[in-house]
């Protein structure tokens, strides 16, 4: 196998935008089922290092939000699900007479 390793912090590097398009790409062609059994461990080797730039970014700035004393993202869809399930039950809007 001729794969080459990527340097150390070359993900770094890697702006948001690019690791999720990479992710994608990666993820699309995975799904199609027509990947050599070879490129498997490189594509998700790759996948995992444009994760931990993607995971890098957000973290980043869930922090510094959290700096200023006011959180304005989820931590996770499912926490969004559940703020927003708790602001419908907190709703007079539902009562009906």
């Amino acid at each position: 196998m001729n794969a080459r390793k990527a340097q150390p912090g070359a993900a770094r590097t890697q702006s948001y935008r690019a690791a999720a398009e990479q992710l994608a790409q990666i993820a699309a062609e995975l799904e199609g089922g027509e990947t050599d059994l070879d490129k498997v461990l490189l594509l998700l080797n790759q996948a995992q290092a444009a994760y931990a730039v993607c995971k890098e970014r957000i973290d980043a700035l869930r922090s510094a939000l959290d700096e200023d004393g006011e959180r304005t993202l989820p931590s996770s869809p499912a926490q969004e699900d559940a703020e927003d399930a708790d602001a419908d039950a907190d709703s007079d809007d539902d009562l009906y007479f």
